[in-house]
């Protein structure tokens, strides 16, 4: 089937769009919006992350759950939401935490595509959601797809950093080759779980260092 995304990803995904589970999740978001549901981001905005970070490109990879599910939130970004939306929660909490890091005063903005435009893919594990329905989409089989986005980064890229924030993504870390690449793991940002280790973790400056070592240019985490 045809699916629009960035050009180096469709070369390299090419035989997942084909797949069974592809084409129902294609099938099952049309009938749902010909049924009049709201799914979230907009279609346009679904592979947003990968047009932002072309393979080639990627040097973070953050892993999120799902799409925000309230009106104007989602726009293809893990955590992300688009301006004028001010940052979610567990979006606040990465900004104080990037503050603690590195000194960056939190932004009223969570537009976090400056970051995505760095080359850091920002990957929810579903790339859809019902309105108001949290996790409406996870067993849908968007995670073979995301699934096989991690395997690709860890086989074709070299020295990337894995940002596993949570129990929910630190499960994606046998999908990476350790030998090639950076995992840094803590508590999720959330209000309920950042004071479990989320707090001090320091994985922005941690991230920087390791790709300077590797002579990759560091991230300016600054929005």
């Amino acid at each position: 089937m045809e699916v629009s995304i960035e050009k180096s990803w469709k070369n390299r995904l090419l035989s997942e769009f084909e797949k069974t589970y592809f084409t129902g999740i294609a099938t099952f978001l049309k009938e749902e919006i010909r049924a009049g549901k709201t799914i979230y981001p907009p279609g346009r905005l679904i592979f947003n992350a990968f047009n932002h970070t072309p393979f080639n490109q990627v040097k973070v990879v953050v892993i999120g759950q799902d799409p925000y599910h309230n009106p104007g939130q989602a726009h293809g970004l893990s955590f992300s939401v688009p301006e004028p939306v001010g940052p979610p929660p567990s979006l606040q909490n990465i900004f104080k935490e990037l503050q603690s890091d590195l000194n960056i005063a939190p932004p009223s903005s969570g537009n976090l595509t400056k970051w995505a435009d760095q080359g850091v893919l920002l990957l929810n594990a579903s790339l859809t959601v019902e309105a108001s329905k949290p996790m409406s989409h996870s067993q849908l089989g968007w995670h073979l797809f995301t699934d096989e986005v991690i395997r690709q980064v860890s086989a074709g890229r070299d020295h990337v950093v894995f940002l596993l924030w949570g129990k929910f993504a630190q499960n994606k870390e046998v999908l990476i080759d350790q030998s090639r690449h950076k995992i840094l793991k803590a508590a999720h940002p959330s209000p309920l779980s950042a004071y479990n280790g989320f707090y001090g973790c320091r994985h922005f400056s941690k991230t920087n260092q390791w790709l300077e070592e590797h002579g990759e240019k560091a991230i300016d985490w600054s929005l």
